[in-house]
């Protein structure tokens, strides 16, 4: 009875050290803040329960979002996933068509390095001008920004498919269509998914930054602003914890998705992700 449980053991262990570090920073953080009573840092504890009683002490009908939760994170949200949709589609299609052309790899990869060095925020007055103030232009700095890790790594993983595999194909006549579904697209999967990973991180750092703009009346951003005016820190800091929450789930629920159709990361695609830029955007 006791070997079953030894790999479940062994897999829990690394879990709670991960889990303990963070518990032990948090403790700390709890304990130097109630020693300095600085109104600057206000001590954890307090922060969840002032962002629990702010977003999540509703009816059980309504998931225990109250109303702000619905005017603050439901329209965040929905400019994220419509961004990251955006950019997720566009980015693979066009990676795929790219990737697959030495050609039009040749030609387009100069375009593709300038463009995804331009920061978003610099492009926010040709946005304004373009879409005017409002979500048309959030959503549409958000897919500028998240679209190019994507797009650079489907191209990536489309160019690495073993050219043995497509003779064969080849010999096999297999059409065009069933080549990119049976072979192209399943060796460019670890590359898409790191190039994901890196593009859900972009779009909620963009989803925030198009809410701090001028005009934005909504959303978790224009929480942190409104806060910040009112100097109501404790509410920037649930804010902070409400952003650092999401995205941990929602990339906890992105590697969900990858283990599920590509199998454990492998190391390939983590070299990838890291070797991204990440901060330009910030």
């Amino acid at each position: 009875m006791t070997r079953p449980q030894q790999p479940r053991t062994a897999a829990a262990v690394p879990f709670l050290l991960r889990w303990s570090v963070f518990l032990g920073a948090v403790l700390c953080w709890e304990l130097a803040a109630r020693a300095r009573h600085s109104v600057y840092f206000p001590p954890p504890l307090r922060i969840a329960r002032h962002a629990r009683d702010l977003w999540f002490s509703g009816s059980a009908g309504r998931l225990f979002l109250t109303s702000d939760a619905v005017d603050t994170i439901l329209p965040s949200l929905g400019r994220m996933a419509a961004g990251f949709t955006l950019a997720a589609v566009a980015g693979i299609a066009l990676g795929i068509a790219v990737g697959r052309s030495r050609r039009a790899y040749a030609l387009c990869n100069p375009v593709l390095q300038f463009a995804r060095a331009v920061p978003p925020p610099a492009l926010v007055p040709v946005f304004v001008v373009v879409f005017d103030v409002g979500t048309p232009m959030q959503v549409a700095s958000i897919v500028f920004g998240a679209v190019w890790p994507v797009l650079v790594n489907s191209a990536e993983g489309a160019r690495a498919t073993d050219p043995l595999r497509l003779e064969v194909a080849a010999v096999l006549r297999l059409t065009a269509p069933e080549r990119l579904w049976f072979l192209i697209l399943p060796s460019a999967l670890p590359r898409i998914f790191a190039g994901l990973r890196l593009s859900l991180s972009l779009c909620l750092i963009l989803m925030v930054f198009s809410e701090l703009l001028p005009g934005s009346d909504d959303g978790i951003g224009f929480t942190l602003t409104d806060a910040q005016t009112r100097s109501d820190l404790l509410t920037v800091w649930s804010a902070l914890l409400l952003l650092g929450v999401l995205g941990n789930l929602l990339n906890t629920g992105l590697l969900a998705v990858e283990k599920r159709l590509v199998g454990p990361v492998s190391a390939t695609a983590e070299s990838a992700s890291a070797s991204e830029p990440t901060g330009r955007t910030a």
